[in-house]
């Protein structure tokens, strides 16, 4: 008989960009190779789900087309032809061209460029103490979530609410913005223990009928971008029967009359008109918000997909104080944790260094900035040399073809820290090999729960691939760089962070596996208080001076509404543009992350859009054709499905496929627009009218 495998089970968080941040147990097999991935069943919150993606980690880290080897281009950018070069002369290339931007231009034209390719704080975050150090152009953070977080911070003054796993004790979950199922399991896990433990409702507001969608007991199929219309609605019910709590609105809340004054004309048939939700359905989603006191909203990031989403997050998160709902346990609006932790990261980011005058330029605005435009350059020298890590801007950033334009400068150099040779990384000139999450050790905080969460170095990396603290490390010590941060490990940064925010050390953490940092209940529930200088909800925001993430006041903020309105800035459907697209997230790609994977590859398929049988037939398009949907910014082409579950009008395609994946090789991005979202940037990815023909290609 053969021998069983020894397998050992080793301890890690989840790195992706998702608020889960699931703590895992991960079958070790050997020093370099794991088996399966599960959730902690010993973490209440992760509570032994975990998602398909994840699940099978060891389709990717084990991959045969991963990264190995340092690589300089050989041929034409874009073209894929490289030849293996060592670690030493790859870090030389790179130092030489960073340092002849910096005497060219000035050190403002050197651009380190990342994001949420891991969330880890160390490995993600440590980029900017080699930006710092060297005065680098700064990066403001615009991609993913300026306006669901503006907006909930435009209420309550904090990012932070009821305790996440307070879902599991209510009684009516409104899941709003989020296709869970998908995107943060975890919200399915106590949402659904509600309903079995209490006979709690679930209630999904959303722009097709999603997997999440079809477990709700109520679902509301809205239009994209009008979710501020079915929130006024909602509470227009709530005032008028009698639902709103008038003695907890005159305590916490600021201009209540106002608010119910303003909201007398926004009724169900108002927002019906908007939404393409039957009134009907409005009246009952308010009697059961109304009649249910421990309702808790978990309001998610598809509110920062559309140009009027800071404040159709703000209205949504409205409700529960109009009922009151933050008084009780189970009730309440929730977004994310963020402002809970208070960890000192001045350590790994360098923030001592930091100068505030160096201009920020627009993650988001990537292709305008590459392509020279004065004012997303701020008026300053080109970018002509850059560092890129845990993103993959040519797939996933809006603009894609002007992105692509800048990318294929010939005076720009560009070096990609990389798992594989994505679309971004074809076009550098160095290509680095990056470790994955169980190949280093980093540290984690959940964003949709309170955990703080230690991922250590489980397994050795394949080939000569290397953390990206190591190659922030190797930089500065070619270019200059000086701070106390460079000589030290990832380990030794996750400790001083650790000690320097009161959390205890590393040896702590190691033996604990996760801290939790959640408030008690008065604190989270706001019951001392809203974190705004009056102790006040806010119903009526003073949207240029919120304490959110920003590079000042930009897009339309002159127009944003005083008072919860549906804020009529999306980009509308039109005569030569009738429909409105909505680039929404497939269930096995997290961004552009596994769309390498073969797994994930076949079960979602290929690329296609969502139309309604109604709309294609008046097209003349049956289920499979090929089409071409289009607008100013470009065309891409695909194959229709039809389905019922959209609205009128409205098209989804799901995931961020690679552009190869496509006839053309023009991906969904083409059409995404990169204008700044009001008030303080963002893209809106959501938020798009275009065109459908069908093609024959």
């Amino acid at each position: 008989m053969n021998k069983p495998l020894d397998v050992r089970i080793g301890h890690s968080a989840c790195p992706h960009d998702c608020p889960s941040t699931c703590a895992l147990d991960v079958e070790l097999i050997d020093a370099r190779t794991i088996g399966r991935v599960r959730g902690a069943r010993d973490n209440d919150y992760t509570a032994g789900v975990v998602c398909e993606k994840v699940a099978r980690y060891a389709e990717r880290i084990h991959h045969p087309d991963r990264l190995l080897h340092p690589l300089r281009r050989t041929g034409e950018k874009g073209s894929g032809a490289f030849e293996r070069i060592s670690w030493d002369d790859a870090l030389d290339i790179v130092a030489e061209k960073f340092l002849e931007a910096e005497r060219t231009h000035g050190a403002t034209s050197v651009w380190p460029y990342y994001y949420a390719g891991t969330m880890g704080l160390v490995q993600r975050d440590g980029i900017h103490r080699l930006r710092h150090a060297k005065g680098y152009a700064g990066q403001f953070d615009t991609i993913c979530t300026n306006m669901a977080w503006t907006g909930f911070i435009a209420g309550t003054g904090l990012l932070a609410g009821p305790d996440p796993r307070e879902m599991a004790k209510s009684d009516f979950v409104v899941i709003w913005g989020t296709n869970a199922v998908s995107t943060q399991v975890n919200v399915m896990t106590h949402a659904t223990k509600a309903r079995k433990t209490r006979g709690a409702k679930i209630a999904v507001v959303d722009v097709y009928m999603n997997e999440t969608m079809r477990q709700a007991d109520l679902p509301l199929l809205l239009k994209p971008g009008t979710d501020g219309a079915l929130a006024c609605a909602v509470m227009h019910v709530l005032f008028r029967d009698g639902y709103a709590d008038w003695d907890y609105l005159e305590t916490y809340t600021d201009r209540p009359r106002d608010l119910e004054a303003h909201l007398q004309s926004r009724t169900p048939d108002w927002a019906a008109a908007i939404t393409g939700i039957p009134a009907e359905t409005i009246e009952a989603f308010a009697k059961l918000i109304g009649e249910t006191k421990r309702t808790y909203l978990r309001l998610g990031y598809g509110f920062s997909r559309s140009r009027n989403g800071a404040a159709n997050m703000h209205a949504a998160s409205c409700i529960a104080a109009v009922t009151g709902a933050w008084k009780y346990e189970g009730g309440g609006a929730f977004h994310n944790n963020g402002a809970i932790y208070k960890l000192d990261k001045s350590m790994i980011e360098g923030t001592d260094l930091r100068d505030p005058t160096i201009r920020k330029l627009d993650q988001s605005r990537i292709g305008a900035i590459l392509t020279g435009d004065a004012d997303a350059l701020h008026g300053g020298p080109p970018v002509t040399a850059m560092l890129i890590q845990n993103t993959n801007p040519v797939s996933v950033a809006p603009e894609q073809e002007r992105v692509k334009r800048g990318f294929g400068r010939d005076d720009l150099f560009v070096c990609v820290h990389e798992q594989f040779m994505t679309e971004t990384a074809k076009m550098a000139d160095v290509v680095l090999p990056a470790t994955m999450f169980l190949e280093h050790d980093d540290i984690y905080k959940g964003g949709g729960h309170q955990y703080l969460m230690l991922g250590p170095k489980l397994v050795e990396a394949p080939g000569e691939a290397r953390e990206n603290h190591i190659v922030h490390v190797e930089i500065a010590r070619r270019v200059g760089a000086e701070h106390q941060g460079f000589a030290m490990s990832a380990r030794e940064h996750i400790d001083w962070m650790l000690k320097a925010s009161g959390y205890g050390t590393l040896a702590d953490l190691e033996a604990d596996r996760w801290r939790d940092i959640q408030p008690d209940f008065e604190t989270a529930h706001y019951l001392n208080g809203f974190a705004n200088p009056d102790g006040k909800f806010r119903f009526s925001p003073d949207w240029t001076h919120i304490v959110a993430p920003n590079d000042g006041p930009m897009g339309p903020w002159q127009t944003l509404p005083e008072l919860p309105d549906h804020w009529t800035v999306i980009e509308e459907a039109d005569s030569e543009h009738p429909f409105r697209l909505a680039t929404s997230p497939a269930r096995r790609f997290l961004n552009s992350t596994f769309n390498e994977t073969p797994t994930s590859r076949e079960r979602e398929g290929r690329p296609e859009v969502m139309i309604h049988p109604e709309d294609a037939a008046a097209l003349g398009v049956g289920d499979g054709d090929r089409v071409r949907i289009g607008n100013r910014r470009g065309e891409v082409r695909l194959h229709a499905r039809l389905f019922d579950g959209v609205r009128r009008g409205v098209l989804i395609s799901e995931g961020v496929w690679p552009n190869e994946a496509f006839p053309d090789g023009k991906g969904i991005n083409t059409l995404t627009g990169a204008d700044p979202v009001a008030p303080y940037g963002g893209a809106a990815f959501h938020d798009n009218h275009v065109w459908l023909r069908g093609a024959g290609w």
